[in-house]
């Protein structure tokens, strides 16, 4: 009874986190550059190419971030076009992972100081929740600049077909053929 009782307040807590982050740190941020004005190209460029290599978030949420992932090895990633994540909660899901789910603290430092959903190291290890290691860590502006390419090309854009497919690479590449014209 006792360990589900700590598999309950590992989700409450962090259920309570993702509330908190947008309710209470949200609104205490100054407006990022994507909600006072259309996304820097430049920013969401660099944040396709951070989310392909760097971060390799492609090998578990699919190239086109649509939840067909790239490495058989890998967990499988949520469906990225569809999520219903509000911009504070992708970033904190990006920097904290989410424990026990396969996808890993982008964030060096994520349970070194309880920043991420109230938690250390020791109370991951103590509710037997494990997170992958990332392939790279990565700087609060490089988690940034992904969430900006994820809301200009990705979130709510709908399923991926030839005409998205070249807006998304910016031509007609390989990947585009397995879609019909």
């Amino acid at each position: 009874m006792e360990a589900k009782a700590s598999f309950f307040s590992i989700g409450a807590r962090w259920l309570a986190a993702l509330a908190l982050s947008g309710a209470i740190v949200g609104p205490l941020q100054l407006p990022t550059r994507a909600a006072a004005q259309a996304a820097n190209a430049e920013d969401v460029a660099e944040g396709m190419r951070l989310y392909r290599q760097k971060g390799d978030c492609q090998a578990c949420h699919g190239w086109a971030a649509d939840g067909r992932k790239m490495d058989t090895q890998m967990p499988d990633g949520a469906n990225l076009r569809t999520t219903r994540l509000n911009r504070a909660n992708l970033v904190t899901a990006i920097k904290c992972g989410r424990p026990g789910k396969g996808m890993p603290a982008f964030d060096r430092l994520a349970y070194s100081d309880g920043r991420c959903y109230d938690m250390k190291e020791a109370d991951l290890r103590r509710q037997g929740l494990q997170l992958p290691d990332p392939p790279a860590t990565l700087q609060a502006r490089e988690i940034e600049m992904i969430v900006e390419f994820l809301f200009a090309k990705v979130i709510g854009k709908g399923p991926m077909d030839r005409a998205a497919c070249i807006e998304y690479w910016g031509s007609d590449v390989e990947a585009c053929r397995e879609f019909a014209k």
